[in-house]
């Protein structure tokens, strides 16, 4: 056997040996800093051996010149865990050497991959050093972490000391673009988040590649304002030190995985996860701990190094998004009395006023509207003053005020994710504690509970960049709901009940989002939406597993939603949740069948509005009402008696109470009017007797006020009372600017109804005044007639270009031709009016030859008013 065979032999069994050794050590410690010290110790000497064998000829002891071994990436950094890859440099001072040593090179590669080690060798002469390609800023980057390890050291001093110190100079900004784009691209495949339930710890965004990223950009922009190596005390305080413990965790994390798998495996599979949490790898001085209380600690750890990494790649202008470098302006601007906006970040205008919640929530909201950064100081300022605001939280209707305004801007999920890094949105929600970095285990979820539910949050937000056909369906939903805030509320509690061990977690999840509910002091009818959302969260996937084309199913399912509003918070919801689940769970074909589903209970809510109440019946809304008004039974049967089930499902029990109560008025004035300002658009409920074209005439006051009727509800009972409510908006702000003209508002709608104030004039006069609206987007009229859907109506649909007085003209012309109108359900989407009518006249359906009458006197109406 030759003498270099006797040292491949020696070699591998000194490396087995060792190996085990270092295996054993750890199995015993759980250091994983320890164990990587040893393991680059033990190929360091390997390495030693072999370039003795191979570089240095038999019968010298003098180091070759021209050529260094030089330690890159982990192995530089003195961080060789058990199976990660050996990176080293062939350093050659020129082509001539290169040539000379090509050989030696060689055979000294092939020897360390006879013993089974993972090599990744690159060779370079001096001058290719300092030379930036974009396509390598690997490469590059792994120079960073250069250490000596055998031959010329003069050489490799030249590269330490001169070249690279140069380079990164002169090529910092660019060095620090590459880093961070590249660092964006990995963050984005892992969808910006570190709550992976199985995450590949050195990969995902918080894990040992982000660490070394956060090290790599603090040494860069050092070397580019010194122009050389800068002392490492200056590196360590602001970035190492603070993310010691996160290293040490990491560190033994990866050894336990390397030492399980045998290979390179950075996978914290649930099995992996399981181990570690019984062994307590990097959490040697906890009690017994869960699986799911181990996650928890790396995921604080992840954390704070995405924290870190983020905060210093929001430093590199280069990197900035367009938006930011909107605000960046003329490099400051003051957007608010007590913070600032510079580069990009967000500063605090003196550091004391954080201690004010309401600065707080207001800080919050800005990021949420303009998605911007907070600068590192004013996250510091923050945590600083944790303390004290856990002692009296905000709470109440201030509270969700502030929440609700954060919840509805476009970047919403960053601004609660802030919140959360931070530990301020658990002390603000504290019902979200129990699912703080929560993994549940189900095979089919791929994030933590938490981020499920802001991932959530983020997708509906998303909705308006989406391309595809379904998500821009699903927006247009989006943007016709009265209040999306409680959808985005309901999502943000919808799984807190995740967090209680073994109950049944819709009903835990109702019993926490009840509590958190009662601390912010929601409407009671805003509460009861959440809790019906939280409640039926699941409702439409479980339809999806049924024939959601039977009418049977639509109708059982439609009759549970109960009104049009809650049936598209739940189909948003639905998207919203699986779409949270992972990137593959909503396929194009689950998001039709969603839609579908959609389509087929709006249209059963729509066309068996003349389903009537009769109070006899056995009804949870009717016992309701019923337990509201024991004194007034009488009454209150009289008054609910015949109303279609629509106006049950569309008011709430208190809501029908007040509208009785208006009733009930009638000898002192027959026309009730009740008038208040929503979120989005006013709300006047009319309650008075049924009289000849009273629809069109409420309608047509409104126009001549220049309100814009974006929905509307009329429905009368079998005594002839009509209950209208119409929802509209104040184009020209006449009642926001002017308090006073509330009354004579109300004063006009009674006095034109009342016959006493001539409504063509006031429609005259508004019409004189307007200047013609642009439209935008061309709407094709459309009308249709339905004698199936009721039984005692003909349903009318009328889609047309939305403008002025478009309701009034419709109903007006219904007026003329004999119609009544027995139900009238008005929506608006975008610049398109849907209206639906049932109508009788003389009782009865309408005839086909009365319904031609009725479509081409539509048909004249409504180009009529296109002229006009």
């Amino acid at each position: 056997m030759t003498a270099a065979s006797l040292l491949i032999t020696e070699l591998r069994n000194s490396l087995a040996e060792d190996s085990a050794r270092i295996a054993g050590d750890f199995a015993a410690s759980g250091d994983g800093r320890a164990a990587v010290a040893q393991r680059t110790l033990l190929i360091e000497e390997i390495l030693r051996r072999l370039w003795l064998e191979c570089f240095v000829p038999e019968g010298k002891d003098d180091e070759p010149c021209g050529v260094s071994l030089v330690a890159t990436g982990g192995f530089g950094r003195g961080w060789l865990f058990p199976h990660s890859d050996i990176d080293i440099l062939f350093l050659y001072a020129d082509r001539t050497s290169e040539e000379n040593y090509k050989e030696a090179t060689r055979r000294f590669s092939q020897e360390l991959w006879d013993l089974k080690l993972k090599l990744s060798p690159a060779s370079r002469i001096l001058s290719e050093c300092d030379r930036f390609d974009a396509n390598n800023t690997e490469f590059t980057i792994s120079l960073l972490d250069i250490r000596f390890l055998l031959g010329d050291h003069e050489l490799y001093n030249r590269l330490h000391d001169k070249s690279i110190p140069k380079f990164v100079m002169r090529e910092s900004k660019a060095l620090l673009q590459g880093l961070a784009e590249v660092t964006r691209e990995r963050h984005n495949k892992f969808g910006n988040t570190v709550f992976h339930l199985e995450p590949n710890l050195k990969d995902v965004p918080g894990g040992l590649r982000d660490y070394n990223v956060a090290c790599w950009l603090a040494l860069i922009s050092a070397m580019g304002q010194l122009g050389d190596w800068p002392e490492t005390s200056l590196l360590r305080t602001p970035i190492r030190k603070q993310m010691d413990a996160a290293l040490e965790f990491l560190m033994a994390a990866r050894c336990f995985l390397h030492f399980r798998y045998g290979r390179d495996d950075n996978s914290l599979s649930w099995e992996a996860q399981d181990e570690a949490a019984a062994r307590k790898i990097g959490a040697s001085d906890s009690e017994e701990i869960s699986p799911a209380d181990w996650m928890r600690i790396y995921f604080g750890h992840a954390r704070g190094v995405q924290r870190t990494v983020m905060q210093l790649l929001e430093e590199i202008p280069e990197s900035w998004s367009s938006l930011r470098r909107h605000f960046q302006g003329s490099r400051t601007r003051t957007p608010h009395a007590d913070f600032s906006v510079v580069d990009g970040l967000i500063f605090l205008q003196q550091s004391s006023s954080v201690n004010d919640p309401e600065v707080l929530l207001r800080l919050f909201h800005f990021t949420a509207l303009h998605g911007l950064k907070l600068s590192a100081t004013t996250e510091h300022r923050i945590e600083q003053a944790l303390p004290a605001l856990a002692v009296t939280p905000p709470r109440g209707a201030e509270l969700w005020l502030y929440l609700q305004e954060t919840l509805l801007q476009p970047h919403a999920a960053d601004a609660l994710r802030a919140m959360h890094s931070l530990r301020l949105l658990t002390l603000l929600l504290p019902e979200l504690k129990p699912i703080d970095s929560l993994v549940v285990r189900d095979f089919y979820h791929r994030f933590t509970v938490d981020e499920h539910s802001i991932l959530a949050i983020e997708s509906l937000h998303r909705l308006n960049q989406s391309k595809s056909e379904w998500d821009k369906r699903y927006a247009e939903l989006l943007g016709e709901l009265e209040d999306p805030e409680l959808l985005h509320l309901s999502l943000l509690l919808h799984d807190t009940g995740k967090g209680v061990p073994g109950a049944d977690h819709v009903k835990a999840s109702l019993e926490i989002a009840g509590r958190c509910l009662d601390r912010l002091d929601v409407d009671p009818q805003e509460r009861s939406v959440v809790l019906f959302l939280i409640e039926n969260h699941l409702e439409i996937s479980a339809q999806l597993r049924r024939d959601i084309f039977n009418p049977e199913t639509v109708a059982a399912f439609a009759e549970k939603i109960g009104t049009p509003e809650r049936l598209k918070m739940l189909c948003l919801f639905t998207y919203a949740d699986i779409k949270a689940v992972n990137p593959e769970a909503l396929t194009p074909w689950k998001a039709e069948n969603i839609w579908q589903l959609y389509i087929g209970a709006a249209n059963y809510l729509n066309r068996s509005a003349d389903h009537r109440v009769h109070t006899n019946a056995s009804d949870e809304k009717l016992a309701r009402l019923r337990s509201l008004a024991p004194v007034t039974g009488a009454r209150f049967k009289e008054f609910v008696e015949g109303f279609p089930q629509r106006y049950l499902q569309v008011h709430t029990a208190e809501e029908v109470m007040r509208h009785m109560e208006m009733a009930e008025k009638f000898g002192h004035d027959p026309v009730q009017i009740d008038l208040k300002r929503g979120r989005h658009w006013y709300e006047l409920t009319l309650v008075t007797k049924d009289r000849p074209s009273l629809f069109a005439t409420l309608t047509g006051v409104l126009a001549a006020w220049g309100m814009n009727i974006v929905k509307a509800n009329a429905f009368s009972n079998q005594a002839g009372t009509v209950v209208d409510s119409l929802y509209f908006t104040d184009r020209f702000r006449t009642l926001e600017l002017n308090l006073s003209e509330w009354d004579r508002f109300k004063k006009s709608i009674a006095a034109v109804l009342s016959g006493q104030a001539d409504l063509d004039k006031m429609l005259r006069d508004r019409q004189r005044s307007e200047k013609a609206s642009r439209i935008k987007v061309q709407v094709k009229t459309r009308i249709d007639f339905d004698d199936e859907s009721s039984s005692t109506s003909t349903l009318l649909q009328v889609i047309a270009q939305d403008r002025p007085r478009l309701l009034h003209r419709i109903s007006a012309c219904l007026s003329r031709q004999e119609c009544n109108i027995e139900i009238a359900l008005i929506d608006t989407e975008g610049q398109m009016a849907i209206d639906t009518f049932y109508l009788t006249s003389g009782g009865e359906k309408l005839s086909a030859p009365l319904q031609k009458k009725v479509e081409q006197a539509l048909l004249d109406e409504l180009k009529g008013l296109e002229r006009a």
